[in-house]
């Protein structure tokens, strides 16, 4: 948690981080907030920072339901903190995964936000993630749930770098800013392979979420923010953030924007364009 220097804050900024990455790598991005007199908070996941409880509970949520549970553990630390400052407008942020589970607060626990703003977003389901879906089964069918595919992180992550070749590093696609990108290959929290369950997990909301019905149970006028950068590998070079904001506005959502910023990759805020993009997001 991030405080501002003086006052009791003019609102409340909630971080959703994504996968095999963890809340503390938003400190840059939560102290320009504090700036702003916000306060901010992050979460680990489960199986995430330091939630994990070994190296080993890395990229896993749970046996059953694990989906289900980072959910519940998401909403009721945002009523927590609610509850913490009365009065103050609350803002849910998500990056990547963590958009993916801001869209499911959207439609389920809608009411207790103020506003959300999604970074990395997509609200695409199309036949690689039912591809996925599959292949994430057979490969927890094969080395069980606590497995580790190679094959399932050669067709995500390792897939992701094909655009940026030659490549430095595996985490190309993640910045252009190669000081960010080593920092985030040195911290033993970021880069694992997440395991099969997880995948399913993962995969199995990407489809839910873009489910039209759930859409329309997001209340109409809240505020709702998306951005991504042009070549981010994994919304397909941001093609897929405008798909959801299409999806969203046409279900009646009725305030809502997305920017799209030039060469940036998958992580804005940790881009060479940063400041720009956490001054958009003020």
């Amino acid at each position: 948690r991030w405080r501002p220097d003086v006052g009791i804050g003019k609102g409340i900024v909630h971080i959703a981080h994504g996968l095999a990455e963890h809340g503390g790598r938003y400190e840059e991005f939560a102290e320009a907030l504090t700036d702003e007199g916000y306060i901010v908070c992050a979460n680990d996941h489960r199986g995430h920072g330091r939630t994990a409880q070994s190296q080993n509970d890395l990229g896993f949520f749970s046996d059953k339901d694990g989906w289900e549970l980072a959910i519940s553990d998401l909403a009721a630390i945002c009523r927590a903190e609610k509850a913490d400052h009365p009065g103050l407008p609350f803002i849910l942020f998500g990056h990547s995964m963590g958009s993916t589970m801001v869209q499911q607060m959207l439609y389920r626990h809608g009411g207790m936000l103020d506003a959300a703003a999604l970074s990395a977003c997509t609200g695409e389901a199309g036949p690689l993630v039912h591809l996925g879906r599959l292949i994430a089964r057979f490969e927890r069918l094969r080395s069980g749930a606590r497995g580790r595919s190679d094959l399932i992180n050669r067709l995500s992550f390792d897939s992701f770098n094909e655009s940026f070749k030659p490549n430095r590093t595996s985490f190309d696609w993640l910045s252009r800013d190669e000081s960010e990108v080593d920092r985030y290959i040195a911290d033993p929290n970021c880069g694992f392979t997440a395991t099969n369950q997880l995948w399913v997990d993962l995969l199995d909301a990407t489809v839910e979420i873009a489910r039209p019905e759930n859409h329309r149970d997001i209340p109409r006028e809240l505020p709702v923010y998306l951005f991504t950068g042009s070549d981010d590998p994994v919304n397909n070079n941001g093609r897929g953030c405008v798909s959801l904001y299409e999806s969203w506005r046409q279900s009646g959502l009725k305030n809502i924007s997305y920017r799209i910023y030039p060469n940036a990759r998958h992580e804005s805020l940790h881009e060479l364009s940063r400041n720009e993009v956490i001054r958009n997001f003020i």
